[in-house]
């Protein structure tokens, strides 16, 4: 078994020193440092991760963003707050989304009265497509 690297020092001479909370103690031979290896968490995917700061920042709201990537809206406010993301204020205007197949999505843009009076986005979600719009407010 390969023993880690010594934070402290980097020197790969570490041997094994014990147990503490049903985690592996090292120590370093080099400096006589005692370290325990960090675990490894549930890592997700950056595709994800983009996806979700992408959605945030067009004003989708954390919970909506979670029903749609299936994504923890707590990780995604994580994300949000570790990336220093700014959503831009968005007075006039309001997002609304759907999630369409391929031949739903041809369709919907066939119809060239939909593409009228609103700013539109399509990003791809796996195997469908998410078209977001923005749309004024009526008074």
């Amino acid at each position: 078994m390969k023993h880690p690297i010594c934070p402290r020092c980097d020197s790969p001479e570490a041997v094994k020193s014990g147990i503490v909370n049903d985690r592996q103690r090292y120590r370093c031979k080099k400096c006589g440092y005692y370290f325990t290896v960090n675990k490894l968490g549930k890592h997700i995917d950056s595709y994800y991760v983009t996806k979700a700061l992408q959605l945030y920042i067009e004003g989708i709201s954390y919970r909506e963003i979670e029903r749609i990537l299936g994504v923890s809206h707590v990780s995604v406010m994580n994300w949000v707050r570790k990336y220093k993301i700014k959503a831009p204020e968005q007075t006039a205007y309001h997002p609304t989304y759907k999630i369409l197949n391929h031949g739903e999505l041809v369709e919907y843009i066939k119809n060239g009265g939909n593409l009228k009076g609103a700013g539109m986005m399509i990003t791809e979600l796996g195997d469908k497509y998410m078209m977001i719009k923005w749309k004024r407010f009526r008074e």
